[in-house]
């Protein structure tokens, strides 16, 4: 983080100095709520749980180095006494982005937010030191952890920002305003939260609306209810996409193997790339990511060769792996809503196999009273893209089978049954699709990569 004395992170988080705290420490390392991670010059965050007290642990913390734990009750460690430990980490964090110089970054939408994200990260990394969320960790507890990482050196900031209802963008932006914002998408995902694809875009639209005149929206021209929101921005506007008119776009597509490759086209000129990334709606990912960049001042042909050489990095996310027994399996288990189960299973279709396409299908969750229409759908893209063999897994996703016309499908009541399953019908050189919402499929996915041999 940038350096400050504990005197100063105590004026900026509206806490007090416990008697023990030097105030004139200045704190270097980053703020660890997990206080295995925290060290030197750190600062330690204690965060109180039903089961586990972040405050019992402030010792231990302090004994691998870190300067004082924020604090709402009294220890015996040095401290800075706060009356909210989530509102202290915001509040500092807020301060950080304040201060520092470097370029801020967000990214939003439906579906491909981790993956894009990984992507600018990546690039971004190239022209000078960069922070990024890690993982999907987009949250009211992860936006503030990763602004407090940045550095006095830190070039630029790329945030991944989620909602699960309207204003939650807006109170992620007021935390470390961006002066880029990119929109995928708008897609059926936590209708629990949204109530309708309506609320989602309303939702989605605050980060360009956030934006001010000297900023730039980077918007998904292929998606109406993205480009929509170009009349709601006061930013600038650079619009992304392969089928309608755009800044930025890509000719040429070619499906390869499941790894795409294409022309990228920006006002700069044109230059090919070839992602290592899986499946087609890379291609979007990609074109947003270079649109990022191309604001940034990178040319076609830096953006290219970045694209070209970035990989996975996150896990659960397209990660395609080979078995000793020549099994390929894509792990996309991390999370799924219509979308991008849609977009595994076609990767699933394209992959190159010597065997059969078996996709291992959990519950997508949060869709409410369209659960059954969205499962059936699955089914049916399942068919259309020339899968073997489906196995759906627990209550609610029995209408896959059903739109799975022609396909040889199974339900099966949990992932051991499904383990079981599989276990009888993998053959070497088979291909599995493992994906589901959350920890619904985990445990397919780990027992297949427990035989792992390369990653692809």
């Amino acid at each position: 983080m940038i350096p400050m004395s504990l005197a100063q992170i105590a004026s900026a988080v509206d806490g007090k100095l416990s008697e023990t705290a030097d105030p004139e420490a200045v704190a270097t390392g980053d703020v660890e709520f997990d206080s295995r991670k925290a060290g030197p010059g750190g600062l330690f965050l204690a965060l109180p749980g039903d089961k586990v007290d972040g405050h019992d642990f402030a010792a231990q913390a302090r004994a691998q180095g870190a300067l004082a734990t924020i604090a709402t009750r009294t220890i015996a460690s040095p401290a800075i006494y706060v009356d909210d430990a989530m509102a202290a980490l915001t509040k500092l964090a807020k301060h950080i982005a304040a201060a520092t110089d470097a370029r801020i970054i967000g990214v939003t939408g439906s579906n491909g937010k981790t993956s894009t994200k990984d992507l600018i990260g990546q690039l971004c990394a190239g022209l000078g030191p960069t922070v990024a969320t890690e993982g999907n960790f987009n949250n009211e507890l992860g936006h503030p952890y990763t602004v407090c990482r940045v550095a006095p050196d830190t070039k630029y900031l790329v945030l991944e920002l989620a909602a699960r209802g309207l204003g939650h963008i807006t109170e992620l932006c007021a935390i470390a305003p961006p002066s880029i914002g990119a929109v995928l998408n708008v897609g059926i995902s936590h209708l629990d939260g949204f109530g309708s694809i309506e609320t989602t875009a309303e939702a989605k639209s605050e980060l360009p609306r956030f934006l001010g005149p000297e900023g730039t929206a980077v918007l998904n021209a292929d998606d109406p209810r993205v480009a929509a929101m170009a009349g709601r921005t006061r930013a600038q506007v650079l619009t992304f996409g392969v089928q309608n008119p755009a800044d930025i776009t890509a000719a040429d597509v070619d499906a390869r193997d499941g790894r795409h490759a294409f022309t990228l086209r920006t006002p700069d000129g044109h230059a090919r790339v070839e992602l290592g990334l899986w499946g087609a709606h890379q291609v979007n990912n990609a074109l947003a990511a270079a649109a990022v960049m191309w604001r940034l001042g990178a040319g076609p042909d830096a953006i290219a060769a970045g694209l070209s050489a970035a990989d996975r990095k996150s896990m659960r996310r397209m990660d395609v792996f080979t078995r000793p027994d020549g099994t390929v399996v894509i792990d996309d288990s991390y999370n799924a809503n219509p979308a991008s189960t849609g977009a595994a299973v076609r990767a699933l279709g394209l992959l190159p196999t010597r065997g059969r396409r078996i996709a291992v299908l959990g519950l997508m969750a949060d869709l409410e009273e369209l659960s059954e229409t969205c499962h059936r759908r699955v089914g049916e893209q399942a068919a259309e893209a020339g899968i073997d063999e489906v196995i759906a897994i627990g209550d609610g996703t029995e209408p896959i089978l059903d739109g799975a016309d022609g396909v040889t499908a199974t339900h099966v009541p949990d992932q051991a049954a499904a383990i079981e399953l599989l276990e009888n019908r993998l053959r070497p050189g088979d291909a599995v699709l493992v994906k589901g919402s959350r920890y619904r499929t985990w445990d397919v996915a780990d027992h297949l990569r427990a035989k792992e041999e390369t990653d692809q």
